[in-house]
């Protein structure tokens, strides 16, 4: 077996990572800043050697002493860190792995490539639950699904599960931030640690987690699947512990940032670790993830989704498995030589075989999903739709699309205070960008004309079309004819109280097919007031061929 070096190798991954390759036969040298730390840590594990390394020193001398044949790097954090370690490694010529969940080190790790290949040996980053094992879970649910729209990732963490500073650092790093995300067919701007939801996590006749809180982590997963998974699917991954109060107030803590007030939380690292032990007793030993894709088979909308549910203190172990099979198979000779995320490197069976060893359970649960909204209320009219406008509603997960849009608002002072109030576009020519989001069987539509946006909610409700805005439901009939449908609203209701309907908007938008483009037609007036908006224009489906040139023109 083979000598491998393990930065940060007596911490709280690290520490599990050393006890599982020296179980495997592997000589781990257990590596960290604190010679008294390791070497009490190597006292109580067979196979483990004591060294005195900082991984963001000179590790030349070190490797060259170590004759280590694998470098792995336990420590981070990688938020803002730099390649020195894999580059020390290159230059003596020694594999390199990293259980790195930080996105932009991830995704940077292929600018090595060339050294790489030069070098005769593999530099992988991202061996841990992000990339590695998300990654073949998504493999594996997308297997024979013609287009996934939607992926969904969540991990919530025992609230008993040890959390280092890396960790605590890594986290306070992006909460509030900006962060990049593909939703809707466009990259679009969301914010660490928000994108607040409550997540089920439970194996059907199995453990039950119940609904925990998760928020958006900043993860390479999030720019790596839309471009890996068929369909370019929109994707988020969140993340959170097992108590509300801790993913809550984080999330409470992340406003400050995103309105500019704060630079960042990550001075707070020390406040959030003292936190954590202070509560460490409260909460279970369970953790969970799921992942979960939406997407069409065989023409059948369908949701399949993978759990995970790690007992009695387990949890903490997944995010060392990936680096344990790939330093057997870099021992083996079974990696060939460049630089790589790991997201691509590992089957979801090779995992299993670990699970199986832990008190893990997991498993895949496929569910069809209902027709989209307006095929359920238009029925069999739906299909006799022109092929544009039908498609614009066939939303499955995830859709967008893109165009162009003329505004006209009204000039009675009470209506452009609606029209303010409601957020609707200002008067002008525009770009538009539509959002199409499904849950639930209600749609979400968010509109943006040239950076302002609004969004209402879609359903279905007794046969007729129901749009929410706000507090504010309008019912509407569907009438199809062969160029296209109308909107022809039947009621109206605040707080689910019924208005009068000779107080209620006039409206009777329409969406029409011409020269083979989706166009739409939305008036709205208001009795007394007049006209509140109008707004006109066309749309085609991201994706498109003609999408990014006739947005533009």
């Amino acid at each position: 077996m083979s000598r491998i070096l393990v930065l940060g190798g007596y911490g709280g991954f690290g520490a599990r990572l050393s006890r599982r390759l020296a179980a495997r036969g592997h000589t781990v040298l257990v590596a960290g800043r604190r010679r008294a730390a390791a070497e009490a840590f190597c006292a109580s594990v067979p196979g483990t050697e004591p060294v005195v390394a900082d991984r963001n020193g000179d590790l030349g001398p070190i490797l060259a002493e170590t004759q280590a044949d694998l470098v792995i790097d336990a420590a981070g954090p990688f938020q803002g860190s730099g390649y020195g370690v894999p580059l020390a490694c290159l230059s003596a010529r020694i594999p390199y792995l990293d259980l790195a969940d930080g996105k932009d080190f991830v995704l940077g790790i292929g600018a090595l490539d060339a050294e790489a290949r030069e070098a005769g040996v593999p530099v992988i980053s991202g061996a841990s639950s992000v990339p590695a094992l998300s990654g073949a879970v998504v493999r594996r649910l997308a297997d024979g699904m013609e287009r996934v729209t939607r992926v969904e990732i969540a991990i919530s963490a025992s609230n008993r599960a040890t959390a280092g500073t890396s960790v605590a650092s890594a986290i306070l790093a992006y909460a509030g931030r900006p962060v990049r995300v593909w939703r809707g067919g466009r990259w679009a701007r969301a914010f660490g640690w928000q994108d607040l939801r409550r997540e089920r996590i439970r194996l059907r006749g199995g453990p039950d987690l119940g609904p925990r809180w998760v928020a958006l982590a900043d993860v390479p997963d999030l720019a790596l699947l839309p471009e890996r998974v068929p369909g370019a699917p929109a994707t988020m991954f969140r993340a959170g512990t097992e108590i509300a109060l801790q993913t809550v107030g984080l999330w409470l803590a992340s406003w400050p940032v995103r309105w500019g007030w704060l630079a960042s939380l990550r001075p707070l690292a020390p406040w959030l670790l003292a936190l954590q032990k202070l509560m460490r007793r409260l909460g279970s030993d369970r953790s969970g993830m799921t992942v979960a894709l939406i997407g069409s088979t065989s023409g059948r909308p369908v949701l399949r989704r993978w759990t995970l549910v790690a007992q009695k203190g387990d949890g903490p172990e997944i995010p060392t498995l990936a680096a344990a099979i790939l330093a057997d198979r870099i021992a083996a000779g079974g990696i060939p030589p460049g630089a790589r995320d790991a997201g691509e490197s590992l089957d979801l069976a090779e995992f299993e075989a670990d699970f199986a060893t832990l008190a893990i359970r997991h498993g895949v649960e496929e569910t069809p999903l209902p027709p989209p909204v307006y095929a359920r209320v238009l029925g069999e009219a739906f299909a006799r739709l022109p092929a544009s406008v039908r498609r614009m509603h066939e939303v499955v997960g995830d859709a967008g699309a893109t165009g162009r849009a003329e505004v006209k608002r009204g000039s009675n002072p009470l209506a452009r205070l609606v029209a303010a109030l409601m957020r609707f576009p200002a008067e002008g020519e525009h770009q538009i960008h539509v959002h199409f989001e499904e849950n639930d069987g209600v749609e979400t539509w968010t509109r943006d004309f040239s950076g302002r946006l609004f969004r209402s909610h879609l359903s279905e409700r007794d046969g007729r079309l129901t749009e929410r805005f706000g507090p504010f439901r309008f019912a509407f009939d569907l009438p199809t004819d062969e160029s296209g449908l109308r909107m022809v609203m039947r009621g109206w209701s605040l707080f689910g109280i019924p208005l009068p309907p000779a107080l209620a908007p006039r409206s009777e938008a329409s969406e029409v097919e011409r020269d083979g483009r989706f166009h739409f037609d939305v008036p709205i007036a208001l009795p007394l007031i007049g006209l509140v908006v109008h707004y006109r224009g066309w749309l085609v489906p991201t994706g498109d061929a003609e999408t990014a040139a006739a947005a533009r023109g």
